[in-house]
């Protein structure tokens, strides 16, 4: 377990280093909409959650393996490497692989940063990953131009080896920025337009009719005589279903006239749909995806799909490899091992699709039975390992030394032309 000896004293580097600190963490911050944004207001946007998890599931649902370049240019699952199961099954003794992924990108997607500590055995190699509130953490720069991470509650100062951190898009290179931070405004306008039309239901304040009196006839004085005939007429004609189809007696030229919706209304529905369209935009996913169908086509819908995996999901994919081999992975490992999530599920198309890039692969020799069954996740079979070659198809060479003639082929063809 990670105790405050285990990391020893910080009072030796902070007297070698000259630290400059950088904001590691925030708290709320107020929008130009007048409301306060943190984690907790976000998340309580449907918008902002369903983006924020979206991403995280399909990052954890992802297999992560560790791989070992061979000699012939291939490569083969480093299953033996300490590192392997770490990644692959087991981060550390409380999470799965699923909830530890879950959990490193939801915080990338919130905070912009995620931070584990590295328990390392004494070879070096990692044991656990062991994820941090980001809020719990303050980045600081050190005299040598490395990250130093200082933990709050433990009131350590530790460095860059003791330290799995994955960073979004930066500024300074040291620290992520976090949405919240850089686009409060958008967020704040949600939140402001969802609780405004909140209010509007809990507070009642727009009638949905009035009771009309002929302007000839006198006023009436008694304000108990006014509300006895509003509270009796809202009794018997506004209970709802059970008085849906009621019949109604005005007297005294009395009209009843129901108010339409006003384009106060209609513009807050259509502001709700903005805010969750400008969300989506943040974090580039299709409004689809995150259940708004308001002008949705399904046409294309397998071609949106790889748009999603292709310019929205793989650049965090790359963060995580790239941060996970900078980490994990000794300097004199890199050469020969790889860390790499396994996307192959989410870039195939539907089944009639796969099944004519078979086709094409094993009729041109690239593919194997066994191939094909490999990439369905099916077993392979004996003799499957062997790949065609289309009769019809030589080298072009031998093609144009076929066109010309031997002597003796020559030689008869003179033969031939005489006797004619």
């Amino acid at each position: 377990m990670f105790l405050p000896n285990l990391f020893g004293t910080d009072k030796g580097v902070t007297a070698r280093q000259n630290f400059t600190s950088w904001i590691s963490s925030m708290g709320s911050r107020q929008s130009s909409a007048g409301v306060m944004v943190n984690t907790e207001s976000a998340m309580g946007v449907a918008a902002f959650r369903a983006c924020v998890t979206l991403l995280a599931e399909s990052i954890a649902q992802l297999p992560c393996e560790l791989y070992r370049r061979t000699a012939d240019g291939g490569r083969e699952r480093a299953t033996d490497h300490p590192v392997y199961n770490l990644i692959h099954s087991t981060p550390n003794k409380k999470d799965t692989s699923f909830e530890y992924y879950e959990q490193a990108q939801g915080s990338l997607g919130i905070e912009g940063n995620h931070i584990a500590l590295i328990d390392r055995d004494s070879y070096g190699y990692p044991k656990e990953l062991i994820p941090i509130n980001y809020s719990k953490v303050k980045v600081l720069k050190g005299s040598d131009g490395m990250p130093y991470y200082r933990l709050l509650d433990l009131n350590e100062t530790v460095p860059m080896h003791m330290i799995h951190h994955i960073k979004y898009f930066s500024l300074d290179g040291y620290v992520g920025l976090s949405p919240l931070q850089t686009n409060t405004d958008t967020i704040g306008l949600t939140i402001a337009t969802e609780q405004h039309a909140a209010a509007v239901f809990q507070r009642g304040a727009t009638m949905s009719g009035v009771i009309e009196r002929p302007a000839t006839s006198a006023a009436i004085s008694d304000q108990t005589k006014v509300d006895g005939l509003l509270n009796k007429f809202t009794e018997r004609h506004g209970g709802g279903l059970r008085n849906a189809f009621s019949v109604a007696l005005l007297q005294e030229g009395m009209q009843y006239k129901q108010l339409a919706m006003d384009n106060e209304k209609a513009q807050l529905i259509e502001s709700r749909g903005f805010g969750v369209i400008e969300i989506c935009r943040l974090y580039k996913i299709p409004p689809h995806m995150v259940q708004h169908l308001e002008k949705a086509s399904f046409n294309n819908i397998e071609h949106q799909g790889l748009q999603y995996v292709i310019y929205t999901l793989l650049p965090w994919v790359k963060r995580h490899e790239a941060a996970m081999m900078r980490d994990l992975l000794l300097p004199d490992e890199r050469s020969n091992y790889y860390i790499e999530f396994n996307i192959s599920g989410l870039l195939r198309g539907d089944q009639k699709s796969r099944y004519e890039a078979y086709a094409i692969g094993r009729n041109w020799g690239w593919l194997s039975v066994n191939d094909i069954r490999r990439l369905e996740n099916m077993p392979p079979i004996p003799g499957g390992d062997r790949y065609l070659t289309p009769l019809n198809m030589v080298d072009s060479a031998k093609v144009q030394s076929s066109l010309n003639a031997t002597p003796e082929q020559m030689k008869d063809i003179e033969e031939i032309l005489c006797r004619v």
